[in-house]
């Protein structure tokens, strides 16, 4: 199988760009990974998709983390705006005038902002993977969820928000544990591309999000697309994990207010099904993608 690597000028900046399989007449799958600032790794493990349906599958890190430009000395280009022009870049750069669109955790938050409010045109369908479309509701969920952790870890938790300090040991360790139990647990078993160590990333999380995924306190903390959801009119899968970050009361609640949505929810997943159930996950994707070419 076919994999091209290429660096997108963007700007002062470059966008690594990683293109799986050969051109064919069928839409390209576009993926937008997490963070910000995660870095496309862990979509490898979707590589297959591109013989299984037929098209390229198309991935790149977004400026601030991995193998494109990390300009962690200008923090205030990190925001909603910089990754959404990125966005267009990138499809202006490889010609991509249809697209099918997949965003997981942060890069979900990225395709919702990018459709509700730019209104793009040639994207035959949304998949929307882990992700959310409230931060409040996102914040309030995991703090549901942090109630279940011992009670010395909610303690630790809780002192670290309220202190604004997050470099307490105590407070590390829960949220690691905490981390394992909704996000992923690595074990060396998984795949290379889950378990390889990213590059960058640290400061365009920090901007953008926070300093854990349940304090948004970034320039992203008061995300709300709840409401603009029925401006997406075109079909859209939202995939997720019953012990996801995105717990199934945010997943419903996307599902809920989009008007031709379905839901796969996996049992006993985090915030990658995709990589913890990997071919049922590709299987899904696969017909997803055939059905609405």
């Amino acid at each position: 199988m076919q994999i091209l690597e290429k660096y997108l000028p963007f700007g002062k900046y470059q966008t690594y760009c990683r293109i799986v399989g050969e051109k064919t007449a069928k839409a390209p799958l576009l993926l937008l990974h997490g963070g910000p600032g995660s870095s496309h790794n862990y979509f490898e493990v979707l590589d297959q998709v591109a013989q299984t349906s037929g098209r390229q599958v198309i991935m790149y890190d977004q400026l601030g983390c991995g193998e494109s430009s990390i300009p962690d000395d200008t923090p205030a280009v990190y925001n909603a705006r910089t990754w959404v022009k990125e966005l267009e870049n990138v499809r202006e750069q490889l010609g991509l005038d249809q697209i099918h669109l997949l965003g997981q955790s942060w890069g979900g938050m990225l395709a919702i902002i990018y459709m509700c409010d730019y209104q793009p045109k040639g994207v035959k369908s949304v998949i929307l993977s882990s992700t959310l479309s409230s931060a409040k509701l996102w914040s309030q969920e995991l703090h549901r969820w942090i109630k279940y952790l011992p009670e010395k870890e909610q303690a630790a938790i809780q002192q670290a928000e309220e202190s604004g300090d997050f470099s307490a040991p105590a407070y590390q360790a829960a949220n690691a544990h905490f981390m394992e139990q909704h996000a992923i647990k690595l074990t060396p078993d998984m795949p290379e591309a889950v378990l390889r160590k990213k590059k960058g990333g640290t400061v365009a999380y920090l901007t953008g999000w926070g300093p854990n995924e349940y304090t948004p306190i970034g320039n992203l903390h008061d995300y709300e697309y709840t409401d603009d959801l029925s401006k997406m009119q075109l079909p859209v899968l939202i995939t997720s994990g019953t012990d996801d970050l995105c717990t199934p009361l945010v997943a419903k609640t996307m599902f809920d207010h989009l008007p031709a949505a379905k839901w796969e929810l996996f049992a006993g997943c985090g915030h990658m099904p995709f990589v913890q159930e990997n071919e049922k996950y590709r299987k899904i994707l696969t017909d997803w993608l055939v059905q609405h070419d």
